[in-house]
């Protein structure tokens, strides 16, 4: 019953979560409790779950008598994002670099060619998760990673909305073959360094569009 529940939660979740990243709800578009338990034909008991989950990936924002909406994504709320991204997958990259072996760093590359090879901004999108993810698995901090995850939906929405805005075309991302470069070179310090421009560039880059 208990695994029922979860699976409901989840999917829940996964598809409103879905929708709020690739633009279908936009910011500040109410989510009422009573419309989604209908539409998953569900008690309003996994919704509110669900709901806490989106909030805690910052794609949604419960507010006293006002319930639940699509996070915003203004210039204040980039900012927060970006800079929390920045200061904690630096924490985990120091904590992860040490660890990494051959294998694990030709994960990463395998992650930068996708990207580099991405014909849709969705592939790009995923390439570009699964390159921040694979930089930091190794870090053994399963609280850390949780907190990036959703951080990483936050910056994917974003992505999202700068493509649908300004275009997308495919091209190489430079930035993660020098962090990749500076891995291999075992140069932490200037990894990290180069890890916390890229991930602030996107909040400069954000309302250029």
């Amino acid at each position: 019953m208990i695994g029922d529940a979860t699976t409901i939660v989840t999917r829940i979740a996964d598809s409103i979560g879905e929708r709020i990243i690739s633009g279908a709800l936009l910011p500040g578009v109410p989510l009422r409790q009573d419309h989604v338990a209908r539409e998953f034909n569900s008690s309003h008991v996994p919704v509110r779950e669900a709901f806490r989950q989106l909030e805690g990936q910052y794609l949604v924002m419960a507010q006293p008598r006002r319930g639940v909406r699509v996070a915003p994504l203004d210039a204040k709320s980039v900012k927060e994002i970006a800079e929390m991204r920045a200061a904690l997958e630096v924490v985990a990259l120091r904590n992860s670099a040490p660890k990494l072996t051959s294998a694990d760093l030709a994960r990463v590359e395998l992650a930068l060619i996708d990207g580099d090879n991405a014909e849709t901004i969705e592939e790009f999108e995923k390439a570009n998760r699964l390159f921040h993810q694979a930089l930091v698995a190794s870090c053994g901090m399963p609280r850390l990673l949780a907190s990036l995850d959703g951080l990483q939906l936050a910056n994917s929405r974003l992505v999202f909305a700068m493509a649908r805005s300004a275009g997308w075309r495919p091209r190489s991302n430079q930035d993660h073959r020098l962090i990749l470069q500076a891995l291999r070179a075992r140069n932490l310090d200037q990894a990290c360094n180069l890890l916390a421009r890229h991930i602030q560039t996107i909040e400069r880059l954000a309302f250029l569009a």
